[in-house]
């Protein structure tokens, strides 16, 4: 399976530090507003998450698909370009006792996406403003939906983009290759239609914008 195009930028720019402190924070206080959107943005309606498969694209220390593992989903697979982060998400599940249930992959999402099973619920929790290629994330992303996709990104204001612009300039300065990125909503919204999926719900929460698409035809559906 291919490395991450930035194995070592991820790893440095997402580390054990980053990652054992977010675990703290999951463990102490529960799941961030973002992460608790985007879970009740995948199981609102009927069914829920009950028997669904989940794909978590840059799932952190796990927050998401513990959620939807929680309320009913059957199985997920967690997949991070971050190694300390995927550990922490593995440590989690262990701690949990779903271990059994999540499988996890270190990876570029966008290298091995063809390889990757589609999921009747995905989530990009926080991860689009980390990755360049907003079209081939999202639209890879999208492709692999059966049911449901939800993301969550940074407002496209100016004041963000300076924000991000001088956390840019300091990975400039100590050398590491990762950069962030605030990329146009209108653009999202394309690459995730370009894939067959509609635009169903667009809010805010908190300081990021919740974005929910849906397949129109739900394939699993049929008899």
């Amino acid at each position: 399976m291919p490395e991450p195009a930035c194995s070592s930028c991820y790893d440095n720019a997402f580390d054990h530090r980053l990652a054992d402190r977010e675990l703290r924070r999951l463990r102490e206080h529960g799941p961030g507003r973002a992460s608790l959107a985007i879970a009740d943005a995948l199981t609102s309606g009927r069914r829920g998450a009950e028997g669904l498969s989940v794909l978590d694209i840059g799932g952190g220390v796990g927050a998401v698909h513990e959620l939807l593992l929680e309320r009913g989903a059957a199985r997920a697979v967690d997949i991070d370009a971050s190694r300390p982060y995927l550990e922490a998400a593995r440590s989690e599940a262990a701690r949990r006792g779903v271990a059994d249930r999540v499988r996890f992959i270190n990876g570029d999402f966008t290298a091995i996406a063809p390889e990757v099973e589609p999921a009747d619920l995905v989530a990009l929790d926080r991860v689009v403003c980390c990755f360049g290629d907003v079209d081939a994330l999202v639209g890879r992303a999208a492709a692999r939906t059966r049911r449901r996709l939800a993301l969550t990104i940074p407002p496209d204001w100016r004041l963000v983009r300076a924000m991000i612009g001088l956390g840019n300039a300091w990975y400039r300065l100590t050398r590491n290759p990762y950069r962030a990125y605030v990329h146009r909503h209108e653009r999202v919204v394309a690459a995730a239609r370009r894939e067959g999926l509609v635009l169903i719900d667009r809010r805010s929460v908190g300081a990021w914008r919740l974005f929910v698409f849906e397949r129109p035809i739900l394939i699993a559906d049929r008899p």
